[in-house]
């Protein structure tokens, strides 16, 4: 697949992440529960679903790069990976920590981009 296609299913993982995590976080402030979420399986599918993708994607132009992943900057990147596979039981099982995660989501995805853009950790 060309490097585009690798891109778009990147970005692709990214949104349906955040509209899950979002999803789950505004419920969340707004007094509900798991229990209480009709659409608790379809929010979970969706962020599990993103999650594949944005690594796929991920690796995906790596390859087509021809750059190895043991560089510095991608372990970075699959560290923040992993947080944000963690981050979708936060404002359900912490609902006080709801708001201040609704302000971290954006922080997060930025520090995801600079690590992507500016490319940290990187020897040489």
């Amino acid at each position: 697949m060309p490097y585009e296609v690798y891109k778009i299913m990147h970005i692709i993982g990214l949104v349906a992440v955040w509209g899950a995590l979002g999803g789950a976080t505004l419920h969340a402030m707004n007094g509900g529960t798991r229990a209480s979420n009709p659409s608790r399986g379809l929010v979970a599918a969706t962020h599990g679903t993103g999650l594949f993708l944005m690594l796929l994607g991920g690796f995906g132009m790596l390859a087509k790069l021809g750059q190895s992943p043991a560089q510095g900057w991608v372990i970075a990147k699959v560290v923040l990976w992993l947080a944000v596979g963690g981050l979708l039981a936060v404002p359900l099982r912490k609902p006080e920590l709801a708001k201040p995660l609704w302000f971290v989501m954006p922080l997060v995805a930025g520090l995801g981009a600079w690590i992507a853009l500016m490319k940290p950790f990187t020897a040489g």
